[in-house]
């Protein structure tokens, strides 16, 4: 099975869908991640290394969790909503063509940072149900550090699907441990205690020891899951 990972900024994908990225490719599944935008050059103008040094960080996080391929789109970061939309959804629409992925992973549409909304919005175009493709379910996931009460669009991530991230917590804190740019000291939400953390309170809602939440946004049942 095909499954695709859609990030606007390189760690996004660890946070939000590491361990089940690393439980489906033990289970011998394909996961394929796409991060939209090189993730550096609006915070940090002139340096142009550490757009380097996080494609380094993002490889090494997709070889900890068994991820077949990692492509970036260099798309300017935090400047989605200076492109036109088109732009956006291109590098998605080829990849979903390329893949036919039964199971996508993406964005969140209340999230606070409208990088990852507009992600959102252009995975759901690229996806869209007249491609007649083999997609059985799409997930939105959370980014904690980018996730508000009260959103833009007025609705909190409230989220119906839990995964048991229990058995892989450990290579999802070192993927994310991969990423020496992006990670910060405790109690920043981008500190590994804070992710461990997030990860063990989800896992308390659901009854296991660590476990990551996502918003169900599409599932299609066949037939023959249906006569289950």
């Amino acid at each position: 099975m095909n499954i695709l990972v859609v990030a606007a900024h390189p760690d996004d994908e660890v946070i939000g869908a590491g361990g089940a990225m690393a439980l489906a490719s033990a289970a011998g599944d394909e996961v394929h991640v796409l991060i939209l935008t090189e993730g550096a050059s609006t915070q940090y103008p002139g340096q142009d290394e550490l757009i380097h040094q996080k494609k380094r960080e993002a490889a090494k996080a997709a070889e900890i969790l068994g991820v077949a391929s990692l492509t970036f789109s260099d798309l300017p970061d935090m400047k989605l909503d200076t492109l036109p939309i088109v732009e956006i959804n291109r590098p998605i629409e080829q990849k979903v063509a390329e893949l036919a992925p039964e199971v996508v992973y993406t964005h969140f549409r209340g999230d606070l940072n409208r990088d990852h909304r507009i992600v959102f919005e252009a995975t759901m175009v690229a996806t869209r149900g007249e491609r007649q493709l083999p997609l059985r379910r799409l997930l939105s996931y959370e980014v904690p550090c980018t996730l508000a009460a009260a959103s833009p669009t007025g609705e909190g991530f409230s989220p119906n699907v839990f995964v048991d991230v229990s058995d892989v917590l450990d290579k999802k804190l070192a993927a994310m441990a991969a990423y020496g740019s992006e990670v910060r000291d405790y109690p920043h939400p981008r500190s590994l205690e804070a992710l461990e953390a997030w990860m063990k309170c989800r896992g308390v809602a659901c009854g296991c020891d660590a476990a990551e939440a996502y918003v169900l946004v599409r599932e299609c049942v066949t037939t023959r899951d249906a006569d289950r």
